[in-house]
């Protein structure tokens, strides 16, 4: 059962709810010269064969910006804003 289309399609569903709160929770850097790029740059991805023994439908919200783990998870000068922590927090309430 963990494995059946039915249920990588609702955990690909679920990773689209987190991506939108994500995108909306995104800072933007207006200063910046390429402004909007890390919130721009989030994608979902679901695979059948998940999770550690790989006999699970998993859902994947990524950000592909070079520097997305240092806003999630900050730096010695620039605060963390864990932007997908608090997506994965209030998309799961959303659902």
């Amino acid at each position: 059962m963990l494995q059946m289309p039915g249920m990588e399609a609702e955990m690909l569903r679920r990773a689209k709810v987190i991506q939108g709160v994500a995108e909306a929770l995104s800072p933007v850097d207006e200063s910046s010269p390429d402004a909007g790029h890390y919130k721009s740059s989030w994608s979902t991805d679901s695979t059948a064969r998940g999770g550690r023994r790989r006999d699970r439908a998993v859902g994947y919200v990524r950000n592909n910006a070079y520097y997305a783990r240092w806003v999630e998870y900050g730096t010695e000068r620039v605060h963390a804003h864990h932007v997908l922590l608090r997506a994965a927090q209030l998309g799961g309430r959303n659902q």
